[in-house]
């Protein structure tokens, strides 16, 4: 045990410089299968085994160069609670297994509510992250959707009601659709309407299909921020379309959401306020660790309706004091609260605004390496923190141009000094480096585009 504390800070003392994917991984995991041991080697040895696998074969996602998905970092304060959460095992299911973890996180959901300008009385609910997180929102809306039409879903299930009907843009997450195929409202039964292969909204095909619903209810969901070039969908303007019908507006705002920080963003996410629902996460901008998220509902009682949960030792809802677990779907909760309510606390409005504005300097920063390099090309003009960009050295056509930024984008990857990954922009491949750790530097960014080149030119 004695090799664990030491570790621990060396870990953490080295974030910057460790390297974002150890090459060989996979050889340095080959002997973790085995039996499970009769006779345990105790925790000394365990723990060091740990420590090794962890060493050899380990993310090393906390730190600067780790650009893959929309992963942020570890704010020093951040990390100090969640160990304190960790140490204290921390339950926050109810009130009376933790006062100060039910209450910090309670205030955590407040000031997170001022952070992104949301109306004070929404009620918010910490999760596991995005996920979770939209799938609180849409079970009330789910409700929602029910009760106007004189049905209790949570009761009584979704067989025999009719299809609920739900309309988005193209820039929908895959969590989106998870959620709905595991609600029972069926992935296959979400609309999509896309002007163009980006997937940008066509309102006006909208429009006429929300006319067509005559006044049914249905669920509008407003994407705040696609995973591939960090767009937007107008979010005022779908709002607006909403209100003209009987819909319940979500807006999945997982990272877009933070738009609203920054003063430079913030037209980006204008309106949100005015939804029904909204989620984001914590462990990508706020830079707590994982996991982290936060789901906001206007109206209080669908959530409660939606997570009805009773029994005679369980406390009663009409126990003064809070139970978050009574309404979301998890009952065993870590005190993840511990973590949001530091960095707010320690940083403050400014200083989570600061990390918001360097991220969105990053990308400026990389959009014009991108542009001065002669064997890169710019795909997106980056409105957020997501750079969409491809190597492109010259006489090839597009469909050659896919081939081989999806081969660069897994030699990048065993190269391991970035943590990066490809995806596709309409029905081009490319690069999508996300921004939103405190950590990453302007050197980073450069290093990183050099990587790019130097392993492209060894495709040549």
């Amino acid at each position: 045990m004695e090799r664990v504390g030491p570790a621990l800070s060396d870990a953490v003392a080295g974030t910057d410089d460790r390297v974002a994917l150890p090459p060989g991984a996979e050889a340095a995991l080959a002997g973790l299968a085995e039996p499970l041991p009769e006779t345990g080697v105790g925790g000394e040895a365990a723990l060091e085994r740990l420590l090794d696998l962890t060493s050899a074969a380990g993310g090393n996602t906390a730190g600067p160069r780790c650009f893959h998905f929309v992963i942020g970092g570890a704010t020093p304060a951040a990390l100090v609670a969640d160990l304190v959460a960790a140490a204290h095992d921390a339950v926050t299911y109810t009130w009376v297994l933790s006062p100060a973890g039910v209450r910090m996180e309670l205030q955590a959901l407040d000031w997170l509510k001022e952070l992104f300008g949301l109306p004070r009385e929404w009620t918010g609910v910490m999760v596991t992250g995005a996920t979770m997180a939209n799938f609180v929102c849409l079970a009330a809306a789910r409700q929602w959707w029910g009760e106007r039409l004189g049905l209790d879903v949570s009761e009584t299930g979704m067989a025999g009601a009719p299809v609920m009907p739900v309309l988005t843009s193209g820039f929908v997450h895959a969590s989106t659709l998870k959620v709905l195929g595991l609600q029972g409202v069926g992935r296959g039964n979400v609309r999509t309407f896309s002007r163009d292969v980006r997937g940008r909204v066509d309102l006006p095909a909208m429009r006429t299909a929300l006319e067509v619903l005559d006044g049914s209810p249905a669920l509008v969901v407003v994407n705040a921020g696609e995973v591939n070039a960090g767009e937007f969908d107008p979010v005022s303007d779908m709002i607006d379309l909403a209100r003209e019908h009987d819909c319940w507006v979500h807006v999945d705002g997982a990272f877009g959401l933070f738009a609203r920080v920054s003063p430079r963003t913030a037209h980006l996410a204008e309106g949100v306020e005015r939804a029904d629902s909204a989620t984001v996460d914590g462990h990508k901008w706020l830079n707590v660790p994982y996991d982290a998220g936060y789901a906001f509902v206007r109206d209080h009682g669908l959530l409660a309706r939606a997570f009805r949960y009773s029994a005679d030792y369980l406390p009663s809802e009409a126990d003064p004091r809070p139970t978050p677990g009574s309404i979301t779907p998890e009952s065993s909760r870590r005190a993840r609260g511990f973590a949001t309510w530091a960095t707010l606390k320690a940083y403050g409005r400014d200083g989570h605004r600061r990390i918001v504005e360097h991220c969105l300097d990053l990308a400026l920063h990389l959009a014009e390496v991108v542009r001065a390099a002669p064997d890169l090309e710019l795909m997106a003009e980056p409105g957020l923190n997501i750079v969409a960009f491809r190597w492109n050295p010259g006489g090839l056509d597009d469909v050659a141009l896919d081939a081989a930024n999806a081969e660069l984008g897994e030699a990048v990857l065993a190269d391991g000094r970035f943590l990066v990954g490809t995806s596709k922009l309409g029905s081009r491949s490319v690069f999508r480096p996300a921004f939103s750790n405190w950590r990453t530097r302007t050197e980073d960014v450069d290093e990183f585009a050099a990587v790019v080149r130097e392993l492209g030119g060894r495709m040549v």
